[in-house]
């Protein structure tokens, strides 16, 4: 195992087999990984803030076994934050987990050499009294299911933000670097069940007005030819993948915010394989649009009573 000694931000941290390949169908090393975290660091931090971090880890690279990691904090640096969050009802024989909050260029590096390939965060961010606060983000999450893709997604993508904006939130979206994607929004609630209980609404509404092209319930057997909400990822025990992650597919690709104008170049006949992104891509868009994803530049909008 090669390991050696480097300086990322000020902190002082152990490297090894920075040449192993986690993503053979394009080459692309675990060194590549830790350097797309740094370069991204300036736009991805402020979506990690404050939040407790999941990761799935790839140590053998994508073609080999994975694991999820909540419980993380006990081989993080001291210089890494941590926080002790009540254990969800997944994580047996636990009340509480240890978990970290990736704040700096440091933290990334460090989360990137354990080949944390993706991130996942919660709706939530760490209250003044180390205890998860209310949720600030709207979620949901459009799964496409068989014979159905990105076009689809887009299309129920519009349907939502036009909701959305008619109950006074302001959206963004991004795709989620596997098949399909996320619309978000900043709230602000009193009741941590009301961002599940507004987007279960949202979409049984949906599926009313179209059966034949959404779907609110879970059961793969109603799925073909159809997109899903997943209203549930609003749950406070559940995480999502934080945009500008990387994701665990064969070529590399990221968790990309994208503009409402690219959703309906898609509606409107764009090729939709134009919204799959990969790292140097994903840099390149960020110098030249900056953040497209800036919920922290939104005000938050309370939600309809429900």
């Amino acid at each position: 195992m090669s390991r050696q000694l480097v300086r990322v931000d000020g902190r002082q941290l152990t490297v090894s087999n920075l040449e192993k390949v986690l993503f053979p169908e394009v080459s692309f090393t675990k060194a590549q990984v830790i350097d797309y975290y740094v370069r991204i660091a300036p736009v991805l931090l402020p979506h990690l803030s404050g939040r407790p971090v999941t990761f799935t880890r790839w140590p053998d690279g994508v073609e080999g076994q994975a694991f999820f990691e909540k419980n993380s904090a006990r081989h993080a640096p001291d210089w890494v934050r941590r926080v002790t969050v009540p254990s969800p009802g997944s994580s047996r024989g636990r009340e509480t987990l240890d978990m970290v909050v990736l704040e700096t260029v440091a933290d990334l590096a460090w989360a990137a050499n354990l080949a944390a390939l993706e991130l996942h965060v919660p709706q939530w961010q760490v209250g003044s009294k180390l205890q998860p606060a209310l949720p600030d983000l709207l979620v949901l999450d459009l799964d496409p299911g068989p014979e159905t893709g990105i076009l689809e997604c887009c299309e129920v993508a519009e349907r939502l933000r036009e909701r959305l904006v008619q109950d006074g939130l302001d959206p963004v979206v991004k795709t989620s670097g596997s098949k399909g994607m996320q619309v978000y929004a900043p709230i602000r609630v009193t009741d941590r069940e009301h961002p599940s209980r507004y987007a279960k609404q949202l979409a049984q509404e949906l599926s009313a007005e179209t059966p034949d092209e959404v779907v609110w319930r879970m059961e793969k057997v109603l799925r073909p030819g159809k997109v899903l909400i997943d209203w549930s990822q609003n749950n406070p025990a559940k995480t999502t993948v934080a945009p500008y992650s990387l994701r665990a597919r064969p070529d590399a690709t990221v968790s990309t915010p994208i503009g409402w104008d690219e959703v309906e170049a898609v509606v409107d006949g764009a090729d939709p394989g134009l919204l799959r992104f990969r790292t140097e891509e994903v840099l390149a868009r960020v110098e030249e649009y900056g953040d497209l994803f800036d919920v922290g530049q939104r005000r938050p909008a309370r939600l309809p009573a429900g």
